[in-house]
C-alpha cells in the first residue's frame, strides 16, 4: 500500500508544484519561528501553551476548524459522496446542536475555572486519579489519530510526484514539529488560519476545474441524478443502518462534542480567548465554516462521478487522488496547489494535537507530581514535550499505513475513545452525585465496551471477508453464530453509544457507593442543566435532586480564590 502503481501515467508535476508545496512549509515554518523570536518569546508556560489568553475570535475559529478538518476529511468525504451518494452531507445538521451545546454549557465551565488543561476539571470534580485517567486516555486518542493524519498527506505527495512516502511523512512531521515547538500555541494558531485558506484554495480549484471539464453544474449534477448519488431523506431509525438521517444527524451530534466540547485541542482554543464572549462566539463562527467545507467535499464527489460514472479507476482510498491528478495534470500549479491543501490539513491537526499533548502532559502528569519548578524550566520541557510527541507521531504513520477506509477509521477512533471522555465530562458536570468510584468505573466500562464493538467489528469483517484456509472457515462460522447487532451498529453511533454506557454505569456505581451532595463538590463544577429542565418543581424537591445551584453563583465563589483553582481547592474534594 506504500506506491500507487496506476497513478504512475498521471505524474506530470511542474516546477511551479514543487514551489507551491515548498511555499507552503516555508511559511509554515516562518510563523513559528516569528513568535518564537517575538513578543513574550514563549518564555512563560502561559505563552507558550495558552498564547496569553490572549486570542481574538477569528484566528481561534479558524483554528476550531482546522484543527480536527484534516486531510483525512479531505481525502475521505468525497469518495464517501462518490461511492454511497449524498446521504452523508446530512452530518451537517448535527453541527447545530453539536456546537451550540459546547458553546453554552462546557465553554462556561472550562473558562470560568480559568483552567489550562480540561482534565484539572476531573480533580475539581472528582478526584486526581479521574484526571490521570482522563488524560492517560486523551493522550492514547490523539497519539494513534496523528498517525492517520500524517499518512494521508504522505501518501497523496507519492501519488502526485513519485516522492518516497516516507520521506514525505519524514518531511511534514519534522516541519510540523519545528513551529510547534518553537512558536507554542500563538504559532499553531496563526498557522492553522493560513493553511485553511490553502484549504479551501485547493478544494474550490478542483472542483472549479472539475466542474468546466465535466459540462457545467448542471450536468454534474444530472449525471448524479440519474447514478442515484442525490440522496433523499433516510428517515430508517435502524442503528445498524450505516448512514441514515438518525445515524448522522443524531449520532453525528456526540461525534461533535466529543471533538469540540471536551477534547483538549479544542478546549485549549478556547481557554486562549481574551474574554468567555470571544470564545463563545468563536465556536457559533465554526458553524458555517463547517457547513461550507461539507459542502466543497460533497460537491468534489458529485463532480468525481460525473466524471467516471460507476467505473472506479481505483479504490475508495485513492480515488480522490487519481481524480485530482486526471483533472489537473495540464495545469501546472494546480495540482501543487491540491497537495498544498492536503498537507495544510496534516500539518494543522498534527500541531494541534503536538501542543495539547504537550499541555497535558505538563498540566496533568509533571507539575501535579514534581517539586515547584521555574518558569523558565517548566516553559523548556514544554517545548521538549512537544518534541518528543513529534517524534511519536512520526513512529504511528506506519500503524496509519496498514488501516482501509481512512475516513471511517479515523472517526471509529474518535468514537472508540471519545465518547467514553465525553460521558466522563457529562457525568461530572450534569449529575452531581456522581462520585469518583463512578467516575472510574465508569470510564473502564466505556472504554471496554468501546474496544470490544471497535474491535470485534474489524476481526469479524476481516474475518468473514478472507477466509484462506479452514480454520479460518471455522471461524467465519463461529463468528456468524456469535455476532450481535453492536458488531452492526453504525460506527456513527459509536460516540453516543459509549458515553451513554459511562454515564449509566457511572451513576449506578456511584449510588451503590455513596452519592455526593452538591453542597459538597467544588463549586463551579456543575453545570444546572437538571435544575433548569426541572424548574417546575419546588425548591426543597430540587435541593433534594441536587439541582438548585445557579454556575454564576459557584463560579464567583471559586474566583474569588484569585489563583490556580486545582491548588487551592483540592483540599475541598470529597474523599
Amino acid at each position: 500500500r506504500g506506491h500507487i502503481t496506476p497513478c504512475a501515467p498521471l505524474h506530470t508535476s511542474h516546477t511551479v508544484d514543487y514551489v507551491i508545496f515548498v511555499v507552503l512549509l516555508v511559511a509554515s515554518a516562518g510563523i513559528g519561528l516569528y513568535y518564537a523570536f517575538s513578543g513574550g518569546r514563549q518564555r512563560t508556560t502561559q505563552e507558550f501553551l495558552l498564547a496569553d489568553r490572549s486570542m481574538r475570535c477569528l484566528p481561534v475559529s479558524l483554528s476550531l476548524l482546522a484543527t480536527f478538518q484534516s486531510a483525512v476529511a479531505i481525502l475521505g468525504a468525497p469518495s464517501e459522496i462518490y461511492t454511497h451518494g449524498t446521504q452523508y452531507w446530512f452530518l451537517g445538521c448535527s453541527y447545530f446542536l453539536g456546537l451550540l451545546i459546547p458553546a453554552h454549557i462546557f465553554i462556561p465551565v472550562f473558562y470560568r475555572l480559568r483552567l489550562s488543561s480540561a482534565y484539572q476539571y476531573l480533580e475539581l470534580r472528582f478526584s486526581k486519579s479521574v484526571r490521570i485517567c482522563g488524560t492517560m486516555t486523551f493522550i492514547f486518542q490523539m497519539v494513534i489519530y496523528m498517525g492517520v493524519v500524517l499518512y494521508a498527506p504522505a501518501l497523496a505527495l507519492n501519488a502526485v510526484t513519485g516522492f518516497d512516502l516516507w520521506g514525505a511523512v519524514l518531511a511534514i512531521g519534522l516541519v510540523c514539529t519545528l513551529y510547534t515547538a518553537l512558536g507554542g500555541l500563538k504559532a499553531v494558531i496563526w498557522t492553522d488560519v493560513f493553511q485553511t485558506i490553502v484549504m479551501f484554495a485547493g478544494q474550490l480549484a478542483v472542483i472549479i476545474v472539475g466542474t468546466h471539464q465535466a459540462g457545467g453544474i448542471a450536468e454534474v449534477w444530472r449525471k448524479a441524478q440519474n447514478g442515484s448519488r442525490i440522496s433523499g431523506l433516510d428517515l430508517n431509525p435502524d442503528p445498524l443502518e450505516r448512514h441514515t438521517f438518525w445515524t448522522l444527524g443524531v449520532g453525528g451530534i456526540f461525534l461533535m462534542l466529543a471533538l469540540y466540547g471536551v477534547n483538549q485541542a479544542q478546549v485549549q482554543r478556547y481557554l486562549c480567548s481574551r474574554t468567555e464572549k470571544e470564545a463563545i462566539m468563536s465556536c457559533y463562527a465554526v458553524f458555517p465554516c463547517q457547513q461550507i467545507v461539507l459542502t466543497l467535499g460533497c460537491l468534489m464527489g458529485l463532480v468525481m462521478y460525473a466524471r467516471y460514472g460507476e467505473e472506479s479507476p481505483l479504490d475508495q482510498g485513492y480515488m480522490v487522488l487519481y481524480f485530482v491528478m486526471d483533472v489537473l495534470r495540464d495545469l501546472p500549479g494546480l495540482p501543487g496547489l491540491f497537495v498544498a491543501c492536503l498537507f495544510s490539513g496534516a500539518l494543522s491537526t498534527i500541531s494541534s494535537a503536538f501542543n495539547s499533548l504537550a499541555t497535558v502532559t505538563m498540566e496533568d502528569l509533571i507539575k501535579p507530581h514534581v517539586r515547584p519548578m521555574t518558569e523558565a524550566r517548566a516553559t523548556l520541557l514544554s517545548k521538549m514535550l512537544a518534541l518528543a510527541y513529534g517524534l511519536v507521531c512520526l513512529a504511528m504513520a506506519y500503524i496509519a499505513s496498514l488501516m482501509g477506509s481512512v475516513l471511517q477509521a479515523a472517526l471509529s477512533i474518535f468514537g472508540m475513545v471519545g465518547g467514553p471522555l465525553l460521558g466522563l465530562f457529562c457525568l461530572g458536570m450534569f449529575f452531581p452525585w456522581a462520585n469518583s468510584t463512578g467516575a472510574l468505573v465508569g470510564l473502564a466500562s466505556g472504554l471496554v465496551m468501546a474496544f470490544w464493538i471497535g474491535i470485534g467489528t474489524v476481526m469479524t469483517t476481516l474475518i468473514t471477508s478472507k477466509p484462506r484456509s479452514i480454520l479460518l472457515i471455522k471461524a467465519v462460522i463461529l463468528a456468524s453464530v456469535a455476532k450481535t447487532a453492536l458488531y452492526s451498529l453504525s460506527y456513527m453511533w459509536y460516540s453516543a453509544h459509549n458515553s451513554a454506557t459511562v454515564v449509566v454505569v457511572g451513576l449506578l456505581v456511584s449510588f451503590l457507593t455513596g452519592p455526593w451532595k452538591e453542597k459538597d463538590l467544588n463549586p463551579g463544577t456543575i453545570y444546572p442543566v437538571l435544575g433548569n429542565l426541572l424548574f417546575f418543581l419546588p425548591e426543597r424537591y430540587r435541593e433534594k435532586l441536587c439541582c438548585v445551584t445557579p454556575l454564576e453563583d459557584n463560579v464567583s465563589h471559586l474566583n474569588s480564590t484569585k489563583q490556580n483553582p486545582v491548588s487551592n481547592t483540592a483540599f475541598l474534594l470529597p474523599l
